[in-house]
């Protein structure tokens, strides 16, 4: 099944500057695996080398970010799209 993924800025040179692309997977964690298979690089900025998610980097599912959602095993329908969001930090 399809998945959008919105690609923050940053991170956009691994998918030659689209700001969306499309992924297949039925959870988030497939669908990142994908994404990782289609614009290599994207794994090391997203994941630990232990393999959990990076603390800077929050990824929503439509509008839930998934470490209330059901985390890289939360399920994704057909037309759902995962946003990678990176942390910011700072103030005055």
């Amino acid at each position: 099944m399809s998945i959008k993924v919105r690609v923050p800025s940053p991170l956009r040179q691994l998918t030659k500057g689209a700001s969306e692309v499309e992924v297949e997977g039925a959870t988030v964690a497939a669908a990142l695996h994908d994404l990782e298979q289609r614009y290599p690089g994207f794994q090391p900025r997203i994941f630990e080398p232990a393999g959990g998610l990076r603390h800077f980097v929050n990824i929503y599912r439509n509008d839930d970010d998934i470490r209330t959602a059901g985390g890289l095993e939360a399920t994704l329908d057909a037309g759902d799209q995962l946003s990678i969001v990176p942390a910011v930090a700072g103030g005055a």
